[in-house]
């Protein structure tokens, strides 16, 4: 336990020290959301319509922003040798790098979500579920995410061959995301809110299984 926390401390610093990743993130996130009503025009009504399923997308794409930081700098300086050669196993390693970006990154995106929420005109009674959707199936894109980061980790500058990887797997999430807010926004019986919440969840739990395994996998076909 102690190895896990000095490696998440580390993973944490390390996003502090590097700077740019939830901050550039959370403005990404912050000029899309900005500049739709300038492409949709000031129909307040379609505005809040969209809200909820472009909010999902600008987060997805947010996240996606700071993959390659997962484990190209280790790489780098020679970092992510010694983590492999570490006690902790590297379905361990690759969990804690996982939630150190949805820490540093996804976290501050979901925080932020509700008031640029309000600027899409999303109604008061959608934000609590959406920021539940968002704790609940964020998690999700960091973990399928690091299994794209392990992928391409001999690439240098690999960042859109990332994106090729992981955006057909965050579909399920954005799917289930989606329909977990607009069901309350459409006014529709509660029990399906609250099955897209499920799903989303279930999605959550598949990803904890295969992001690990699955990144642990392709670090070790990649630098072997």
């Amino acid at each position: 336990m102690s190895a896990v926390l000095t490696l998440l401390r580390r993973e944490l610093k390390l996003a502090a020290r590097a700077g740019g990743g939830g901050g550039m993130a959370v403005a990404f996130f912050l000029i899309a959301v900005s500049i739709v009503p300038l492409g949709l025009g000031p129909d307040l009504n379609l505005l809040g319509r969209i809200a909820p399923g472009f909010l999902w997308v600008a987060l997805l794409l947010s996240a996606l922003l700071t993959l390659d930081r997962l484990f190209q700098a280790d790489q780098e300086d020679g970092s992510l040798d010694l983590l492999m050669l570490a006690p902790l196993s590297l379905e361990v390693t690759v969990f804690i790098k996982a939630l150190a970006h949805w820490l540093t990154t996804g976290l501050p995106l979901i925080l932020a979500a509700p008031f640029l929420g309000l600027m899409l005109n999303l109604p008061e009674n959608s934000i609590l579920p959406l920021v539940v959707a968002m704790l609940v199936g964020s998690p999700a894109l960091s973990l399928l995410g690091a299994v794209g980061a392990a992928l391409t980790v001999a690439i240098r500058r690999g960042g859109l061959l990332i994106s090729l990887l992981v955006l057909p797997l965050y579909v399920p999430t954005l799917i289930f995301g989606v329909s977990a807010v607009s069901n309350v926004l459409i006014s529709s019986p509660g029990s399906s809110g609250q099955a897209s919440l499920l799903l989303l969840g279930a999605v959550s739990l598949v990803a904890l299984v295969v992001g690990p395994l699955g990144g642990a996998a392709a670090l070790r076909a990649n630098l072997r």
